[in-house]
């Protein structure tokens, strides 16, 4: 998966949303079962902010864990540029902006 969104400390471990620092989760009606879901990335029930990922297999274990609000329907050749910038550590090889 490919991750993003904090606008705040830019490592992965901060994020501010419109609603302050974190939002309630909306609901888990549905499913990491494919490649590019778009779905929030937290830190447990109810902390959501700026963070998301998109998956790039099949992510069952995130299924009522992360709230899925999107998904990839075209270009999904850049979500997989992207990926091959990452590392098993997590740490992108080069910076990735998306503007």
């Amino acid at each position: 998966m490919i991750q993003g969104g904090d606008v705040t400390n830019g490592d992965g471990t901060g994020g501010h949303s419109i609603y302050g620092p974190s939002f309630p989760d909306e609901n888990f009606d549905l499913w990491h079962v494919r490649p590019g879901v778009l779905s929030m990335a937290n830190a447990g029930p109810n902390t959501n902010s700026s963070q998301f990922f998109i998956t790039t297999t099949q992510c069952p274990w995130l299924d009522d864990r992360h709230v899925i609000f999107g998904r990839v329907t075209d270009g999904y050749r850049l979500v997989n540029q992207i990926e091959r910038l990452g590392s098993k550590s997590g740490k992108p090889f080069r910076s990735v902006e998306i503007a």
